[in-house]
């Protein structure tokens, strides 16, 4: 039998043992965290207590070409209040929510007083320490609410939270909204001079050392880890904010009036191709509204339509296959083309017109003809110099987007089909952004020299220079000096003579060439509802400083055609210039020599006024055409030219620069209702000059001094 005093002596040795082993084995642990481990687990801790925090760079400015801010960076704040904080007492919450409620209602006046005192009650019951009051807050806000009950008392007395950071602003807000663009490095997304230039305007963030202190705050650390941030440099643009504005306003007018879908502005100075204002403007449907959404001018490639036109004669004066003074005939002002139809929008005269007036009345079947005749055996000889004039090149513009332009050639069997010249010849069948149709034409205003667009012109750290940008060239001449003398008189006979007529009476001379394009929609094809009406060219014709592009897409409020379409645009652009900018008059044409001081009268005038006013000034006038109803004048040497109106009978006649009294008087002599507006000169009439006219039509007329 065990004795018991035995078993409980040893019961009690073996708890001692087992105690004193695991004490030696708590000993031993400590010796070896003390002398194995100290190095390493103060490492840890040290790392747990301190932190290496980001400091933001302050990104650069985007300046106007006056220095005006297009873009920059401003500070928020996320706002959150400990509202269950110890040190905000019963009786002083109590007392003050109500004022502080009213408080937050006017600063932030999404909620109402009430709104915001149920949410205070709630919060405060249910001990939020984080509640989130507003995010992106302002500094105007903040400083307004460091001013209300309860939370002037600072971040521990009164719960209030603020959280840094910064968002970017553009304070002429939707102005040039695309150029100037944006950055999302997460979604890697860049656009605009901000996409562009993200690198240089983005700065290099700096470094600081924090320390973690009581409730979880952390504590900079001042010593020598720390890493001052760098700025972001600022990008002054080549914009002018006063142009661009005079710019989108007009195109936005013009877009309102005309019922328009979407349209695009640009203005470039000639020499240097800095784009001066560029403008996109496209309708939402939801609000009937127009917004920069998209940066058609550089992003969207389309057919340009006779704009091209320019293109197409200055191969043919180039490679010697016609003259401007040759006359053709192109008969009824239709043309096949095996079993594809070319047709005028209307006839001109008996058909036999000269090859300038083909390029000022823009005929269709004139441009095509021409091309076909010189090239049908040798179509690549056409498409390969208009390689030879950069045309199907990108223009390696700075900012992201820009469509490579398509002008397919004859080799490519796949998509070159017969009736491809004579389409090709007049914009159809290839595709060319704004902006590089708007390139070409600056060219032939420089002389030949392609320059690329810009659109900045330095990068400056403060008022230091960091980098200038000067004009590059693209190519060094497009075409000999013959041709270019002959292009540049073409567009200004389109201002004096053709489709751009109403341009003449601008007190600057004009260059340019209209255009309106079809646009294919889908797969079905052309219609005759979807266009785009387009104006090109540059001022002052006489010694060209700027040029101009612009395009209105699908107008369907009746007008269609470039000339009265996308032109009083381009002429709304170029006044504004011509009247803010006094260097520009250096290019006002003088009056020409050899001519009488007393110019012609515009456009078609009444027989016996013509007589009676010239008889009354002593000028010589031919007498053989008294009796004439209606008269055009030309002033040549010691004389006035009276000859008679080119009017055909059963068409609609163009009226064009006559005076309100005789083209009502005229008009509705042939049976047609007018309806006037506006006053001086009729510069567009909604019914095309050559219609197949029908007693009882409407016309309408758009008069300007």
């Amino acid at each position: 039998m065990i004795n018991p005093k035995t078993d409980v002596l040893w019961r009690v040795y073996l708890v001692y043992g087992l105690m004193l082993i695991f004490g030696v084995s708590i000993i031993g642990r400590i010796i070896y965290i003390q002398t194995k481990l100290k190095d390493e687990l103060l490492a840890k801790a040290e790392q747990q207590e301190l932190k290496v925090f980001p400091i933001e760079a302050m990104r650069g400015n985007i300046l106007s070409a006056d220095g005006s801010l297009l873009a920059t960076t401003v500070p928020v704040f996320e706002v959150r209040m400990d509202i269950a904080s110890d040190l905000i007492d019963d009786q002083t919450f109590n007392s003050k929510v109500d004022s502080l409620a009213e408080g937050l209602a006017l600063i932030f006046p999404t909620k109402t007083k009430r709104e915001y005192l149920q949410e205070l009650l709630q919060e405060r019951r249910e001990g939020n320490r984080y509640w989130l009051l507003k995010n992106r807050a302002t500094y105007a806000e903040v400083k307004a609410l460091r001013k209300l009950p309860i939370l002037k008392k600072g971040k521990y007395a009164g719960g209030l939270i603020l959280i840094p950071g910064s968002k970017r602003e553009k304070p002429f807000k939707q102005l040039a909204n695309r150029t100037i663009g944006y950055e999302n490095s997460r979604e890697n997304i860049f656009v605009g001079i901000e996409g562009a230039f993200h690198e240089t305007l983005k700065g290099t963030d700096g470094k600081q050392v924090k320390r973690r202190i009581n409730n979880g705050d952390w504590k900079p650390l001042f010593d020598e880890n720390a890493v001052e941030p760098v700025n972001g440099h600022d990008i002054i643009s080549t914009i002018d904010v006063n142009i661009q504005d005079v710019a989108e306003s007009a195109l936005r007018q013009n877009l309102l009036d005309n019922e328009a879908e979407q349209g695009c502005a640009i203005l470039m100075e000639v020499a240097s191709g800095q784009i001066v204002a560029i403008s996109n403007l496209k309708l939402d449907p939801k609000t009937g509204e127009y917004h920069e959404t998209y940066n058609y001018a550089i992003a969207e490639s389309v057919e340009p339509g006779s704009t091209f036109k320019l293109a197409s004669m200055m191969v043919l004066l180039e490679d010697h296959k016609i003259r401007l003074t040759d006359s053709m005939n192109i008969g009824n002002g239709q043309m096949n083309y095996y079993s594809r139809t070319m047709k005028d929008v209307y006839p001109i005269r008996n058909g036999r017109i000269s090859i300038s007036e083909a390029f000022e009345k823009s005929s269709n079947v004139a441009i095509s003809k021409l091309v076909w005749n010189a090239y049908k055996d040798h179509p690549e000889q056409f498409i390969e110099k208009l390689y030879a004039m950069n045309l199907n090149q990108p223009l390696g513009i700075d900012i992201p987007g820009e469509r490579k332009p398509y002008i397919k050639h004859p080799s490519d069997k796949q998509y070159w089909y017969g009736t491809s010249l004579p389409w090709m010849s007049i914009g159809y069948e290839l595709t060319m952004t704004p902006l590089q149709m708007l390139t070409f034409y600056n060219a032939v205003a420089n002389g030949g020299t392609m320059v690329k667009p810009q659109f900045v012109k330095e990068i400056r750290q403060g008022n230091i220079i960091i980098k200038r940008y000067e004009p590059e060239i693209l190519q060094e001449s497009i075409a000999s000096e013959a041709t270019i003398a002959q292009a540049r008189k073409l567009m200004e006979g389109v201002v004096e003579h053709g489709t751009a007529k109403f341009l003449s009476h601008s007190p600057y001379k004009i260059a340019g060439k209209t255009g309106t394009a079809q646009i294919a929609v889908g797969n079905k094809g052309y219609n005759k509802t979807n266009y785009n009406a387009s104006f090109a060219g540059y001022f002052p014709a006489g010694n060209p400083k700027y040029s101009c592009i612009v395009v209105v897409s699908n107008p369907s409020a009746g007008k269609i055609y470039g000339g009265a379409v996308a032109a009083p645009v381009f002429k709304e652009i170029a006044d504004k210039i011509y009247a803010t900018r006094p260097g520009i008059h250096d290019g006002v044409l003088a009056e020409k020599p050899d001519t009488l001081s007393i110019p012609a009268v515009k456009g078609k005038c009444y027989g016996e006024d013509v007589y009676a006013l010239y008889g009354r000034l002593g000028i010589s006038m031919n007498q053989n055409m008294k009796g004439t109803t209606w008269l055009e004048t030309e002033s040549q040497k010691y004389i006035m030219q009276v000859k008679p109106a080119d009017l055909q009978a059963g068409t609609i006649p163009d009226v064009q620069g006559m005076n309100a009294r005789d083209a009502v008087f005229m008009l509705e002599n042939l049976g047609l209702k007018t309806i006037v507006k506006g006053q001086g000169r009729v510069i567009t009439q909604s019914l095309p000059p050559g219609q197949m006219l029908e007693r009882g039509q409407q016309i309408e007329l758009t008069l300007i001094l």
